[in-house]
């Protein structure tokens, strides 16, 4: 099982190299961390985008690309079709945003004939180093789905199952973040949570799956709060995946997580044919290094 952030990078360095389609990829950060991914022999990456401007990015960084591919589009739009073509001819294993804005990526994505889509949601995944936590933790989603009903919560955890087995996490216990423990009608997410619990003692997400709901979030990461609080569950303080009832629940955790806990991190969009590494600009190049090592275990652990 991977317990540090940094592990990603070894466990996928373990696995087969994976191709990696960047659309856009004329972005500083991004090729900083297609490098080092490929340094690492993680990746074989295929550049889609401005080529003069990637030629010279490339020259800043002292990035090779006498091995890599590279195919020249005239604008955002043509270059994340191309990529999402890639994958879905084979030609690539997984995707990752470069300089485009992610309405046009997904845009490709989830075209009907010609992208990526499955019957699944796709949802946001983020894997997070909290220094004070005694293993990775990951949540979802903070970043897709506004205010999923409990389908979609279902299809998002199922996600994020993926993503932990991908992790080797084999025992997975999850946390449906409420404000309360107590089932409110007033309060859906209390319910979903409720009914999530239900789902999972009925076996509908595997024997190794321990769901709690409602749960507040002290209960699903301190030990101590359980036991001021009388709390017992096989969740309680040890919570490996954060399930939000809405986006700005998990934005707000993930941005606490990142700019106060300084947590390393990695993130990826589940729910497509293949893992979409889909950071912010504002990232930097070692998230995106961390996002590509955890997009590549995904993508390796798909294929077997």
């Amino acid at each position: 099982m991977i317990k540090h952030i940094n592990e990603l990078l070894v466990a996928a360095g373990k696995g087969k190299t994976m191709r990696l389609a960047v659309a856009a990829a004329e972005d500083r950060e991004v090729l900083l961390a297609v490098k080092q991914a490929e340094e690492a022999n993680l990746i074989h990456p295929i550049l889609y985008g401005d080529e003069n401007a990637i030629h010279t990015i490339a020259k800043e960084i002292n990035l090779n690309l006498a091995n890599t591919s590279i195919i020249s589009c005239d604008d955002f739009a043509t270059s994340a079709k191309a990529a999402v073509a890639a994958v879905k001819e084979n030609k690539a294993d997984f995707l990752m945003k470069g300089l485009l804005d992610t309405s046009i990526l997904l845009k490709e994505v989830l075209d009907n004939k010609k992208g990526l889509r499955t019957d699944r949601l796709l949802s946001h995944v983020m894997v997070y180093e909290p220094a004070t936590y005694h293993k990775l933790l990951l949540l979802t989603d903070g970043g897709m789905n506004i205010a999923p009903s409990l389908k979609e919560k279902v299809m998002i955890l199922h996600n994020a199952l993926i993503t932990a087995s991908a992790l080797g996490i084999t025992v997975v216990k999850v946390a449906c973040i409420t404000a309360k423990e107590k089932v409110s009608e007033k309060m859906t997410a209390t319910v979903d949570a409720a009914e999530l619990k239900a789902m999972q003692r009925r076996g509908e997400f595997g024997d190794s799956v321990y769901v709690e709901g409602p749960i507040a979030l002290d209960l699903a990461l301190s030990e101590e709060a359980c036991k001021i609080k009388g709390f017992e569950s096989p969740v309680g303080g040890d919570a490996d995946i954060l399930l939000v009832p809405t986006i700005e629940v998990g934005n707000g955790i993930g941005k606490t997580l990142t700019y106060l806990a300084h947590a390393p991190s990695a993130g990826v969009i589940m729910g497509a044919a293949a893992p979409v590494v889909l950071v912010s600009r504002a990232d930097t190049a070692d998230v995106k290094l961390n996002s590509i090592a955890l997009g590549s275990l995904i993508a390796a652990n798909q294929s077997l």
